[in-house]
């Protein structure tokens, strides 16, 4: 949960600008009553009306946001025109929104919130209405402990919305600034996920694939801001591109993370008193046993969300806190099935389509889970996808539908498992057969005799290089000269995040730094940091591209194979071959711009 402005300086979020000491002490002493135990020393919620005798435009000269002559004529002018000399300066464009949001801030002696930078809770924001948020110019934006509650108000000294809002939600409310413009666009934002979710509808058609009808908890007026906490936050996770939702509870209340772009960002902290029923609604919704809290359970459900299909893999895991509950969102209207935007080089992806477009043998993709190996396969099987070849594909789960091609499920509870359903599907008379994960030596070996009996295999294993694959496999008790055989190419592949192409900023990179995090580059390089703007979150990142290593088997790497030579081996003859190592990749997308040092490093564990 991102502290409240107030506290020291060093604690606040990033998006918070504390007001000076000499300004603060002007604004009007909190009521004397006693102060919450929850705000934990944070100061109390300040009464701003009346409490400063300094003109807002004398604050405006003094911050050097516009000069005293043009305050001076903006004065005369709002004389003439009945309205505020502020007003004139807006109008004109001589004083910025944002700009006379700080200076309101100032004047008051409180906190000033950028809100495109300031992770806005969205439990918060939910507790009153749009309608009401924008009477007021006012949204909550964070909680303090069980009874605070930050908001973000463009008039600080509407000391009525304040007590109106205090009213409503219950909580003792802290004041901050923002501009009228970021509430204006934080209130649309937050309207429009409410549309959203209210139109959010269970997707019954896929009954067959166990999503199940699901109960209508609307008929509980108790039970109604659940219902709408839920949906809007699946429906901000969807909109802001993320691949995972965590819901992890945590002394009584549950935080509320996002999975963007690979990376966990926390969101939003549930309060306690919802916690319970936000975990009965996300069970219900995917057709889990609400009863049971000692086991783990998953569970799958489908929405339609703006026009959407958006499907959700939930798993509930045990924890000393309560539940812990992970969904995984499979949005198809975001996948990318072109190797030049999935970020594979001309050289690379003609390696890999040439391999794929044998008319048998395997090839194999791999790289740790949420690489973007599943991916890599659907754009290879989206090529090879013609009228002329019967495909087959066998997952767990199907994460996204391809027409005109048959593709299996697993269900391990009717004994569907990878190896039967292999041999069911060879005597399906396939031409092209996608395995979904090689796990275990019986799938294997099922997979290896199919690529050697004349049908093209594509899977996905688990190793953290592609020569590592082939030794793996021997590990597994596929006979090497059965592994020399079979596989054709192997692919290994991690995704990192590209820069915001809005606030990259150039750099020069020493071939020292580049050597000392075990880069192979004897001359210095230019390329680009992160820096972080509203438009990436502050990230400096925003998107993923692919880092790709493909390893074509040679006739000298099968003969390494039969004879159980190790990794290193294998990895020394690629590259020979025209092999590019995973970190080599990176560092040419580094040079072009895409990424950065640190995010390579990051994503293939060295450095």
């Amino acid at each position: 949960m991102p502290p409240i402005p107030g506290a020291p300086v060093d604690d606040v979020v990033a998006g918070a600008t504390v007001a000076p000491p000499s300004v603060a002490a002007s604004a009007v002493p909190a009521p004397s009553n006693e102060r919450p135990a929850d705000w934990n020393g944070i100061t109390p919620p300040r009464r701003t009306g009346g409490g400063s005798a300094r003109f807002l435009t004398d604050v405006i000269v003094e911050l050097g946001f516009v000069d005293r002559p043009r305050v001076e004529q903006a004065v005369e002018a709002a004389r003439a025109t009945g309205t505020t000399p502020e007003a004139v300066l807006l109008d004109q464009g001589a004083l910025s929104m944002e700009n006379h949001a700080r200076a309101v801030a100032e004047r008051h002696g409180l906190d000033h919130l950028d809100l495109s930078v300031f992770h806005i809770d969205m439990s918060a924001a939910n507790l009153i209405a749009p309608q009401a948020a924008k009477r007021y110019e006012a949204v909550p934006v964070s909680f303090a402990g069980e009874r605070g509650l930050l908001i973000a108000m463009a008039d600080p000294a509407n000391v009525l919305a304040v007590d109106d809002i205090a009213l409503m939600t219950g909580y003792e409310v802290r004041v901050a600034v923002a501009s009228r413009e970021d509430i204006a666009t934080l209130i649309s934002r937050q309207s429009r996920l409410e549309h959203v979710a209210a139109t959010a509808e269970i997707d019954l058609s896929s009954d067959e694939d166990g999503i199940g009808e699901i109960v209508d908890l609307r008929e509980s007026a108790d039970d109604a801001p659940v219902i709408k906490l839920v949906n809007q936050i699946v429906a901000q996770a969807a909109e802001q591109g993320s691949s995972d939702i965590h819901f992890e509870p945590e002394d009584g209340s549950m935080r509320v993370r996002f999975r963007i772009d690979g990376v966990l960002v926390e969101t939003m902290t549930v309060p306690r008193r919802m916690v319970s029923g936000v975990v009965s609604r996300l069970k219900i919704m995917s057709d889990l046993d609400i009863a049971e809290r000692r086991l783990p359970q998953d569970g799958r459900v489908g929405l339609s969300l703006d026009g959407r299909h958006i499907d959700l893999r939930v798993v509930t895991l045990p924890s000393v806190h309560g539940e812990n509950i992970v969904i995984r969102i499979l949005d198809k209207s975001n996948v990318q099935f072109d190797f030049e935007k999935l970020g594979m080089g001309e050289s690379d992806a003609a390696r890999f389509q040439k391999a794929f477009h044998q008319a048998y043998g395997a090839v194999l993709v791999t790289g740790p889970t949420g690489s973007g190996k599943s991916t890599s396969l659907y754009a290879a099987v989206g090529e090879l996808n013609t009228p002329e070849k019967n495909i087959i594909t066998i997952e767990d789960p199907v994460e996204y539908q391809l027409e005109g091609v048959t593709q299996v499920q697993v269900n391990k509870k009717a004994g569907l498992t990878f190896a039967n359903g292999l041999r069911a599907m060879m005597r399906a008379d396939p031409d092209i057969i996608m395995v979904g994960e090689i796990r275990d030596a019986e799938t294997a070996k099922i997979a290896i005799e199919a690529a050697l009996t004349g049908h093209l295999v594509l899977s996905t294993l688990h190793t953290n290089d592609a020569p590592t694959s082939i030794t793996r496999l021997v590990e597994m008790g596929i006979e090497p000269f059965l592994v020399a055989s079979a596989v054709d190419c192997v692919i290994a592949q991690r995704l990192c995040r590209t820069l915001c192409s809005h606030c990259k900023q150039r750099t020069i990179i020493s071939s020292a730094v580049l050597l000392d995090h075990g880069f192979r580059s004897h001359v210095d390089i230019e390329a680009y940091d992160p820096k972080g703007c509203s438009r990436c979150g502050g990230s400096g990142y925003k998107g993923r591209i692919g880092l790709y290593e493909v390893m074509t088997i040679t006739d000298e790497i099968r003969r390494l194979a039969i004879e159980r030579a190790p990794a290193d081996r294998i990895a020394e003859v690629a590259m020979r071959d025209g092999m590019r190592r995973l970190r080599d990749d990176g560092l040419e997308k580094v040079r072009q711009g895409r990424t950065s040092i640190a995010e390579v490093s990051r994503v293939t564990g060295t450095g």
